[in-house]
């Protein structure tokens, strides 16, 4: 059995980390993002592209106006299509663009997710009883009753919050210290795990690839005992050897994964550095035309795992329901 920080996890948060951890170093999970607006569109597309679905399929909570891409109105329907996804046969994976305490939802993302919060306001959020505490917990309370749904629906979910701390492009991030981030992502478990019970959760620490201005993984490593895998973002980097190495280094037992992707990686970068658990593409697939051979290949391995060669597609599952996937 594995073993998760959340205390008494689900059963179904249990087995699915046994899988996950049964894989490591073996095979990497097809993963696709699919944005509130989009909905889980992009799943087919990948499908109609590939000829297979992704094992992952990935969704963010938004902080937008309603009816825009990242509108926060579509919250139920992605927790609706995540727990019919869930018994299709992904595995989920949920991030939030929080939006900083000082403001309210909805706002704009240049304007408030990549804001900076002076260093009076980040003393009064990580201090409890302040208002910029109180006004936190209150907007992580109206996340926690979505993930709550999912919890109630035994769906487990890969739980990637505040990606990208290491650097300073979210309010988030660049904040050093044992009262910088490591402090918030402990504050958000405690609230998570403990007052909202959500014990469905596996946690992800997801940092972004190390380049100039972006520090290493371990500066913001809030502790093994709230993280169960990381990962990192690659978009610029080309999957350089140095970053798996350090994050493995840091990981040291635990998985780690390619938490967004802007191309997935070519077939030799997997088997150069075969720990990578999952990657998730975050747009649609990026240079298709240009690389379609390459993506089928990655896509068509045994390496790869996708919607069809997870074990419970093996045996009567998925449920294929909807008609699409028919």
């Amino acid at each position: 059995m594995s073993i998760l920080v959340t205390p008494n996890p689900s059963s179904e948060a249990v087995a699915l980390m046994d899988y996950l951890l049964s894989i490591s170093g073996v095979h990497t999970l097809a993963g696709q993002h699919c944005a509130p607006l989009a909905g889980d569109t992009r799943l087919v597309n990948v499908y109609r592209m590939l000829n297979h679905y992704p094992a992952l399929f990935g969704q963010d909570f938004g902080f937008s106006a309603p009816g825009t891409w990242d509108g926060i109105n579509f919250r139920q329907r992605i927790v609706d299509d995540a727990i019919r996804r869930h018994y299709d046969g992904f595995i989920i994976t949920l991030m939030w663009h929080a939006v900083p305490p000082t403001e309210d939802e909805p706002v704009v993302f240049e304007q408030s997710i990549q804001c900076r919060l002076t260093d009076v306001e980040w003393e009064d959020l990580i201090t409890p009883g302040t208002r910029l505490h109180e006004r936190w917990k209150a907007q992580v309370d109206v996340i926690a009753w979505f993930l709550r749904q999912l919890r109630d629906a035994s769906v487990p979910v890969l739980w990637r919050p505040y990606h990208e701390m290491n650097g300073g492009w979210f309010w988030w991030g660049k904040q050093p210290g044992e009262t910088g981030y490591k402090r918030l992502y402990r504050m958000l478990f405690e609230r998570l795990v403990y007052f909202h019970g959500l014990n469905n959760l596996i946690w992800v620490y997801n940092a972004n690839e190390v380049r100039e201005n972006v520090d290493p993984y371990a500066d913001y490593y809030p502790g093994d005992d709230v993280v169960d895998i990381l990962a990192t973002d690659v978009y610029r980097g080309g999957f350089a050897q140095t970053d798996y190495d350090h994050l493995l280094a840091l990981a040291s037992d635990k998985p780690i994964a390619l938490g967004e992707v802007g191309a997935p990686p070519k077939l030799e970068i997997l088997q150069a550095q075969p720990r990578w658990l999952w990657f998730m593409v975050w747009g649609e697939l990026f240079g298709f035309w240009q690389e379609r051979e390459a993506y089928q290949a990655l896509y068509d391995s045994t390496t790869t795992i996708t919607l069809a060669d997870l074990p419970w597609a093996k045996i009567g599952w998925p449920k294929l329901h909807h008609p699409v996937l028919k």
